[in-house]
């Protein structure tokens, strides 16, 4: 079942929605389920790490199911520490066919002597640039901390609506501060997790979203958590069909480059492109401008990526200072109460990085409209 995961992934598709559909087919045991997860997850992150644990002792090329067996078995050796008999046997028996012989003598080898990547992208198995861009952005020891910490799993926090999200996620809600009886729009709202829990702070919470599909899962989300106080709004969130200054609080939670999320989604880092941070700025600041137009006097907007990148983080707060300066920059918590997310000034905002507890990396900026004082 992690072999033909893996090879659907290779073909294009997401993790997240490969794995679940296989393991709805069948009747495995839960250990079963959580193992295969591991699998598929850990060797998707890891492929490139354990490609150059493999190569060197390849002659030629392989095909797609070979490939997908030998980092199957690689990642048992390497990193689950799976005795060398179990780990080739059981390899060899799912790969089958014509390479057993290739795939059993190739494992052993490993499992005696495996080489070590040198290089920092292929040892933390990342695209090169990924590497580069946030070595230049957070400096070598943050990004090299922040690439490993996103190879491991992820930790989630499953709230009283019994609604599971990660814990940085839950931190924004908190920084956007909705008390009851205010109206707040969660611009790009899908699937949830951020517009439910405002809704359970009693204001009442507009939820935007684009896509048809995901406002479906948004209004599952919505039945599931029993939010009541929430409406789901098919619309783009730069062209909001909302009237300007009507609202007390906007969240732009924005699409991103998603490069402090990578730990949730392992396949994420080998389909995101190097120009993908400067496309998605250019949105970010449509969002922002619309989000702006539609905010009260004295109300408040948050911004909010699950990046690291400077350019969606500080970037866009030198943008919003430059072509917004009546928004006035507000302090952000640095820690909630029985929360293990610390966040620290970046900016005129607050970052958290994914070396904290298991979290997401998350950027947040919380601004407020002092441009419209009553007189």
């Amino acid at each position: 079942m992690a072999i033909e995961a893996l090879l659907r992934i290779d073909a294009g598709g997401y993790a997240n929605l490969v794995v679940p559909a296989l393991l709805d087919r069948c009747r495995l045991a839960d250990a079963d389920r959580r193992f295969v997860t591991e699998l598929v997850y850990g060797v998707t992150r890891l492929r490139r790490a354990l490609d150059a644990s493999i190569d060197p002792f390849l002659v030629r090329d392989v095909d797609a199911r070979t490939r997908a067996g030998l980092r199957l078995g690689t990642y048992q050796l390497v990193v689950l520490a799976t005795p060398p008999h179990a780990a080739v046997s059981s390899t060899v028996e799912a790969v089958g066919g014509r390479s057993k012989g290739l795939v059993n003598a190739v494992l052993r080898r490993i499992a005696t002597s495996p080489p070590v990547p040198t290089d920092d992208a292929s040892r933390l198995s990342y695209p090169d640039w990924i590497v580069d861009r946030l070595v230049a952005d957070l400096g070598r020891d943050r990004a090299t901390a922040a690439l490993e910490a996103m190879n491991g799993r992820a930790v989630t926090h499953m709230r009283d609506d019994g609604y599971v999200q990660d814990p940085a996620s839950l931190a924004v809600v908190a920084q956007v501060g909705a008390t009851a009886g205010e109206v707040v729009v969660d611009v790009c709202a899908a699937p949830g997790g951020k517009a439910t829990a405002l809704a359970g702070s009693g204001c009442s919470v507009v939820a935007v979203e684009l896509h048809p599909g995901r406002a479906r899962l948004l209004e599952r989300n919505r039945r599931a958590t029993g939010a009541q106080r929430l409406a789901v709004v098919r619309a783009d969130g730069r062209s909001l069909p909302l009237a300007a200054g009507s609202v007390d609080r906007v969240l732009v939670d924005a699409p991103c480059s998603g490069l402090g999320s990578l730990r949730r989604r392992p396949d994420a880092r080998w389909r995101v492109d190097d120009a993908a941070p400067e496309r998605l700025a250019t949105l970010q600041r449509d969002l922002l401008a619309q989000a702006r137009r539609i905010l009260r006097p004295g109300g408040t907007l948050v911004y909010s990526v699950c990046t690291l990148t400077a350019t969606e983080t500080l970037g866009i707060d030198r943008w919003l200072s430059d072509t917004m300066p009546d928004l006035e920059a507000q302090p952000t918590m640095r820690r909630l109460d029985g929360s293990a997310v610390v966040w620290e000034p970046w900016g005129r905002g607050a970052l958290v990085l994914p070396t904290v507890e298991g979290s997401d990396g998350m950027f947040v900026l919380v601004l407020r409209d002092v441009g419209h004082r009553a007189t």
